[in-house]
């Protein structure tokens, strides 16, 4: 990663949240459940010279969203005042919260603070974000993650075609169902439909056991998977490195590390062929800088996990960028949704991150 950029003088005056549910254009089954609403907590930090930095958070349950509503809040408090410096808010936060520990709700708020501060930032210097660390916005590769949930063959077959929209040559598919027959079900069945040129992904959602992760993933060796995601606990390290070494297809983990200390300990026991943190748990735009030095030191290629917008900037700057995870939730809430063209995401022009609400449609789906 490039050196640290100058910071353009900023002051923080109030920290603001507000908490939407989205509905999804197509459901998403998992193994572990069925979500058809996104659950956002949209953030604004408000700086003294006029400036305001966006972000926002998926909450994954909607009763989640008032309490990381309310550490928003406490977090605010704390740093009203302080300079806009990303490193020095996430050391006093992590001190002030070291009794009761950076993680779970502390530091998805804490991530959302980072990656709205970066925003600001980016916006006083005039520039992307991608740009304000030292990087050239360009077209990252997609793949669209927006459904194939657990469904019916059919029904798969339909919706994987529908995914193929403005160029999309990747997709990815959920499996994890009660049966390996169901599972290659599922995947020939969307196979038919894409055709053998384009990349399709599977994720268990950690459903599996590690000698039924064994089974299925020989059998899905066969199949010309680019990766099996999560197959078994997220953090039994140990269970997917004997996967990667056992498997021809790739494992790809990562949306659960929590802080890169989790993705540094992951990394050492070669738990993964690849890696995609997620910008909420990894700890925002300054834990992504750090894991991608890391996915740089150990010669792995990185995607990553939900909030395309952000992450589109952030792979920019990622030396070993992968493919960028395309959900289109925020597409109902802001002024100009991310453009996909040919299956590339387009890094928009304008400075910070891209993140500009559209007020009506907020107030549309506010909680």
């Amino acid at each position: 990663m490039n050196a640290n950029p100058a910071l353009p003088p900023l002051t923080i005056r109030a920290v603001r949240s507000i908490g939407v549910e989205v509905p999804m254009t197509y459901a998403l089954g998992t193994s572990q459940a069925r979500i058809t609403r996104a659950p956002l907590l949209l953030i604004d930090l408000e700086t003294e010279e006029g400036i305001t930095g966006r972000a926002y958070l998926f909450c994954y349950l909607r009763a989640a969203a008032p309490a990381m509503a309310a550490m928003l809040d406490e977090i605010g408090r704390m740093v009203t005042g302080d300079p806009v410096v990303p490193a020095q808010l996430w050391g006093k936060l992590a001190q002030r919260f070291m009794l009761i520990g950076v993680q779970g709700v502390v530091r998805m708020a804490m991530a959302g603070l980072d990656v709205a501060a970066w925003d600001a930032l980016a916006i006083a210097a005039g520039v992307p974000l991608a740009t304000f660390l030292g990087f050239k916005p360009q077209p990252i590769p997609a793949y669209n993650s927006c459904g194939l949930g657990l469904m019916t063959p059919e029904e798969l077959a339909d919706e994987s075609e529908k995914l193929l929209a403005r160029g999309f040559r990747a997709v990815k598919l959920r499996l994890g169902y009660p049966t390996l027959k169901e599972d290659l079900a599922a995947v020939h069945a969307v196979r038919a439909r894409i055709g053998g040129d384009v990349a399709l992904m599977v994720d268990y959602n950690q459903a599996l056991s590690l000698p039924d992760a064994l089974e299925r993933g020989r059998a899905l060796d066969q199949e010309h998977i680019y990766w099996i995601e999560e197959p078994i606990r997220h953090d039994d390290y140990a269970g997917c490195a004997s996967l990667a070494q056992a498997l021809t297809t790739p494992i790809q983990i990562g949306e659960n590390f929590s802080l890169p200390i989790a993705m540094e300990t992951a990394l050492k026991a070669g738990a993964a062929d690849y890696v995609m943190p997620d910008l909420e748990r990894i700890g925002g735009v300054t834990g992504w800088r750090h894991a991608a030095a890391l996915a740089h030191e150990h010669r792995i290629k990185m995607s990553s996990h939900l909030f395309p917008e952000v992450s589109a900037h952030l792979l920019a700057a990622t030396p070993t960028g992968h493919f960028l995870e395309y959900m289109d939730w925020a597409d109902a809430l802001v002024q100009e949704p991310l453009r996909i063209v040919d299956g590339h995401a387009i890094i928009p022009e304008r400075s910070g991150n891209g993140l500009v609400w559209d007020l009506a449609k907020v107030a549309r789906f506010r909680m």
